[in-house]
This record gives structure tokens, sequence and C-alpha cells, in this order.
């Protein structure tokens, strides 16, 4: 392996603390008053920012169809608001222009791989409405480097996208267990996978659903890779709308609250209408038999029952967008099977 050069790491870490400084303060864009919902109903249009394109999460296929768990919750949340699943602009984003796209009305909601941090949620204008996928960072190397633990990366060079918390994670890790290592920093996913397919670094560092996707995108060659064992951080990966719009926020909130409640009791896209007179007053409340849920969000009382149509529970979601690509579902199970994933009462 290459061993690393100093002045370089030294580069990487002053620029580094420069972006997290300018990531962490306050945007002047935003409009704390707006009325997303009055105008995403105007408009008969959710634009809703993703990521330029992570397999499982949210990528364009090859008519242009753009699937993934995150453009699924943004079709829940236009099923919810307009009663049509359909009517959504998908925005790509990168993890540089992301955060200004939601600022400044480019997009209503965005639902990309996002890590809920204190920073992004209290000094940039922005809150976080809950979490979509628990994730953490991870490290792929090729099968034929022969390092089986990310403890034996000492002096390896490492691909990684700029303007994320990946950068900090890497850095602290990498100090904190006394390993040395050179930064191959380039600012697309797509660019970035291609040059660590490529042979251009040792060891590509990300989240690990998205570890996952790119070597699922290996086909044949898939296990010629290796994701090492280690997960250096937690990364809560959730959908952020702009501070000041409550009832916006509460919308985006509890659309990610009624797929998971959905899971806990069962209710599919499939069987959602027929359960509206369910014997658990729960089930009638999330779907909007009985009861006023929809008057304080602005939205009609069927709005989760319009959502769990359009893209099924939670559990539905995960199984069609992240199980192909070869990520587990871990702390994304329900908390009643061991995970983190739980839905407050709908009452």
């Amino acid at each position: 392996m290459r061993r690393p050069f100093l002045a370089l790491a030294g580069l990487f870490l002053a620029g580094l603390a420069l972006a997290v400084m300018a990531a962490s303060a306050p945007l002047r864009a935003q409009q704390p008053n707006a009325d997303t919902l009055a105008a995403v109903k105007a408009r008969g249009t959710l634009a809703c920012g993703v990521s330029t394109g992570v397999a499982g999460l949210s990528q364009a296929d090859s008519r242009g169809e753009w699937r993934g768990i995150d453009t699924d919750f943004c079709r829940a949340v236009a099923a919810a608001v307009l009663g049509d699943a359909a009517r959504v602009r998908f925005v790509p984003t990168t993890p540089q222009n992301r955060f200004t796209a939601l600022q400044s009305g480019e997009v209503d909601l965005l639902a990309r791989n996002t890590t809920y941090s204190f920073a992004r949620d209290v000094g940039i204008g922005l809150s976080f409405a809950g979490v979509l996928v628990h994730d953490g960072q991870g490290f792929m190397v090729k099968r034929g480097l022969g390092v089986s633990s990310a403890r034996e990366l000492d002096g390896a060079t490492i691909c990684l996208q700029p303007g994320t918390t990946t950068e900090l994670n890497l850095a602290d890790w990498f100090r904190s267990n006394n390993i040395r290592f050179t930064p191959v920093v380039i600012e697309s996913f797509q660019e970035v996978t291609a040059a660590f397919v490529a042979g251009r670094c040792d060891a590509y560092t990300t989240d690990r659903t998205g570890l996952a996707a790119v070597r699922a995108a290996q086909g044949a060659r898939a296990d010629d890779y290796v994701i090492l064992p280690e997960t250096v951080s937690s990364e809560p990966l959730g959908p952020l709308v702009r501070k000041g719009d409550a009832r916006w926020a509460d919308i985006v909130k509890w659309t990610l609250n009624a797929l998971v409640a959905a899971e806990e009791h069962g209710v599919t896209a499939a069987n959602a209408q027929g359960r509206l007179q369910d014997p658990n007053p729960e089930v009638q409340r999330l779907l909007g038999g009985t009861g006023e849920f929809g008057k304080p969000l602005g939205l009609g009382n069927d709005w989760g029952l319009k959502a769990i149509q359009a893209v099924g529970h939670y559990g539905e979601m995960w199984e069609r967008n992240m199980t192909p690509v070869g990520v587990d579902r871990g702390r994304n199970r329900l908390a009643r099977d061991g995970g983190l994933m739980w839905s407050p009462p709908f009452r």
C-alpha cells in the first residue's frame, strides 16, 4: 500500500474544518413563514430533493423512473397531500447543493441520504422530520488487497465525497486509531465510485447502504469487493423541511410515522382499504375511518390511507428497494423485533 503524504493529510484536515464551519453557518435565504402546503396544493406537484443516484435509496432507472426508499417516501407524501403519488417532481441534489435547494424553495422536501445531526437540525434553518434509514459509515476494498479490517488500512488512499459527515468521521476514526491515510476527494457519487473501481484508491468509505449499492452494481464481479466489518459512525438518515412551517413539518413527520405504524399493525398497500373498519381503533384512526386526524394537518381524513396505498408500509418499501441491493434490515427492523423503527400512537 502507498504510504500517506502527511502534507496532503494536513491540508485535507484544514479544509475539512473550514467546510464543517461553512455547513453549520445559518443560511439567510429561508422564508420561515412560508405556507408550503398551500404552495404545493396550488402547484399541484411536490418538488422533492433526492440524490443524484444511489441504488436502493434514490436512482433513476433505464426508463428515467426514480426508484428507492427515499423516492417512495416522496411519493407517500405526495399521495397524502395531493391524493396522487405520481404528482412528484424529483430534483437531483449533491452533498454541496442539497441544503441550499431546500432553503431557497427549489424543493419542498429533501429526502435523500442525509445524516440527522445537531448542526444540521439546529444551525442551518432546517428541521429533520424523523429517521427513514438507520445507517453507519463503513469501508469497502477489493478482495485482492488482502485486507479484512479497516485497522489494516494504515497508509492507504481512501476515496470519499466532500461536503458530507463522512469526511469528519473518517478523520476522527483514523486519528483515534493512530492510522494514517491519504484522502482522494471526488465530488459526485458516480465519479468517486468509478475512481474506486478503477483502482485510484485502496478503499472507499461512505454509508454502508451506499457501499452495498456499489457492490451490487458490479454484477458478476460483486464478490471481488469486500465490505469491511467496522462501522465507524451512526448515520441516521432522514427527510428535512424548512424551519418555521410547523404544519408542513407535521405532515412529513406523520407520513413517516404512518408508514411505520402500518407495518406494526399489518396494514399493507393491498389490504388498507379493507381495514377501514378494523376492530382495532388505532388502525381506524390511522386510515381515517374514525377521528379527525386530517383536519389539523390541512388534509383529508384519509391522508394516511392514501400514503399507505401508494407505497405500502415501511417493510414493503424496504423489501422493494433495499433488499435487492443486499442491505440487511438490521437496526431498521421494528422496535418489537429488536430494531429502532417505531411510531408514536395515533390517538
